[in-house]
């Protein structure tokens, strides 16, 4: 019989990124229906009260505690499970050595070699005060925290600028510094394109698709979504090419970002510079003023192409046979189907797959609109739709999709059973801090929903490079040994979706209406 069950730790504190991984050792032990670890926060006991936890077992717990609950039939198991990934210590370095051990940001002071750089991941109300005190030790910053208030976002940006250190942030999920990875990275080659993104899974496309083009990165900077911002102002941004244009490994730089302020823009990008940059701006509307070293993509492959040309490499995505493909889709799915529902994990490759499909005078509903009328509570009957999967509706209670890609799965099912869905448009991220085998666990889903008499078609772009730990070979052949189309990159996804609910199958050529 499934029980609601609880167990807590009192005083006992681990990072987002911890408790995520924790979250799914609960949900994948079998016989458990439910299940996350939290810390007690108010809004945390009330998202486990509105899921049917007793409020008498959560009473007495605060901020300080963890809890983790799960509804089940071995909450027990699942328990030991989480506690097992949560509070295991870390195997000795090679030198036989562990890891010092570091309690707060003010204990690095004693240290005989302080850390140059911070990772913090608390909950956003402690997450600016914690940055502060990293800035003030001298520490680079990466705010994987969300929630942080604009106000703070500016006074942090404001002190790191005066020290010359770096925030990235708030909610800056990757970054690349020295050749490591942070929070959720690619395995890339070093090299010498300099990437700024103010957009996470924005800087792993681009990382990725480098690394395809055989070229590498010397850094990725990710300064959080609003860096760019008439509020904030570019500050990082700002740094980020100014310290690119005096890195002698730095030969060019990429900016990845959506349409920024026009004010920001034409101070950034219209200045005298030594180095070319490209700047990758999705879904720019308007023209931007830039200065001559200075050009633009509208998309993240365009991008690409552009700062490989800047440094004599060609990169030309591999869309052998997507024509054909799109002609026998089109052939199989039901005519009545003519809805794309993109169901994302990148908020970014949302995005860029959004303002595509605008691109083609198609509306397209979100949870993320690219405008106030577009949004989920506006939407109407076999209309385009796609769901950024990472936002805070989604993930209450429940780890990041990219973490725990079986989030997705009675979503796949639902949409596809939808008589109006012609394509399911679905990305999948690899790479550091992802799910080991994401393909494996939405590939039975993607076979079921395409198993349907004139069902919708799957379409899939696999982001990650060779060198991933998944290993992007055989992630994307799972999802083609099933019948997804497999896309070379998001932008030409987004494309054959498209194709196929239009008809129209020369848009798979990668040929827009501009």
């Amino acid at each position: 019989m499934s029980q609601a069950s609880i167990r807590s730790h009192v005083n006992k504190y681990l990072d987002s990124v911890k408790l995520l991984a924790a979250s799914r050792a609960i949900l994948v032990t079998p016989g458990i229906l439910w299940g996350t670890v939290v810390t007690g926060t108010p809004a945390n006991v009330e998202l486990l009260i509105d899921e049917g936890f007793d409020p008498a077992g959560l009473a007495d717990l605060t901020v300080n505690d963890l809890i983790m609950a799960a509804r089940g039939t071995d909450a027990d198991r699942a328990f030991s499970n989480a506690e097992q990934v949560m509070f295991t210590s870390q195997p000795a370095t090679e030198s036989g050595t562990n890891h010092t051990s570091i309690l707060s940001v003010t204990e690095t002071a004693g240290l005989q070699e302080p850390p140059n750089l911070a990772v913090i991941s608390v909950g956003g109300d402690y997450a600016a005060l914690e940055a502060h005190k990293a800035i003030s030790a001298g520490m680079d910053v990466l705010l994987f925290s969300d929630n942080v208030s604009l106000e703070d976002e500016i006074e942090l940006k404001r002190r790191a600028g005066e020290r010359a250190l770096f925030v990235m942030g708030p909610g800056a999920g990757t970054a690349v510094i020295d050749g490591v990875g942070l929070g959720f990275a690619n395995a890339v080659r070093k090299g010498s394109i300099g990437v700024v993104a103010a957009a996470g899974t924005g800087a792993q496309e681009v990382m990725s698709l480098i690394d395809r083009a055989g070229l590498g990165v010397s850094q990725v900077i990710g300064v959080g979504g609003r860096d760019l911002s008439e509020a904030v102002g570019g500050p990082m941004v700002d740094q980020a090419i100014r310290s690119f244009e005096n890195d002698p490994q730095t030969q060019a730089i990429l900016l990845v970002s959506k349409p920024p302020s026009p004010t920001v823009s034409k101070r950034l990008l219209n200045r005298p510079g030594s180095k070319p940059i490209v700047a990758a701006l999705i879904g720019l509307d308007q023209t931007i003023d830039v200065a001559p070293h200075v050009s633009l993509a509208s998309d993240l492959e365009e991008g690409v192409i552009a700062i490989s040309s800047e440094l004599g490499a060609e990169f030309v995505p591999d869309d052998t046979g997507l024509i054909d493909l799109a002609a026998k889709a089109i052939n199989r799915v039901d005519g009545s189907r003519t809805a794309i529902r993109g169901l994302f994990s990148g908020g970014t490759l949302c995005f860029e797959a959004m303002t595509l499909i605008s691109e083609q005078g198609l509306a397209v509903y979100s949870n993320t609109p690219l405008q106030p009328d577009l949004g989920l509570d506006s939407i109407g009957i076999g209309a385009h739709r796609c769901l950024d999967l990472g936002e805070e509706e989604y993930t209450k209670g429940r780890p990041h999709p990219m973490i725990d890609p079986a989030s997705r799965v009675e979503l796949i099912q639902s949409e596809g059973a939808s008589g109006e869905t012609a394509v399911v448009l679905i990305d999948v991220v690899l790479g550091y801090g992802s799910h080991d085998d994401p393909a494996g666990q939405l590939a039975a889903a993607c076979s079921e929903v395409m198993a349907i008499e004139g069902g919708p078609q799957v379409v899939v772009y696999v982001l990650g490079t060779n060198a991933d730990p998944q290993g992007i070979a055989s992630q994307r052949s799972q999802l083609e040994d099933v019948g997804c189309i497999v896309a070379p990159t998001n932008a030409r996804a987004a494309l054959m979706a498209i194709a196929i609910a239009t008809r129209r199958p020369e848009i798979s050529e990668f040929r827009r209406n501009r």
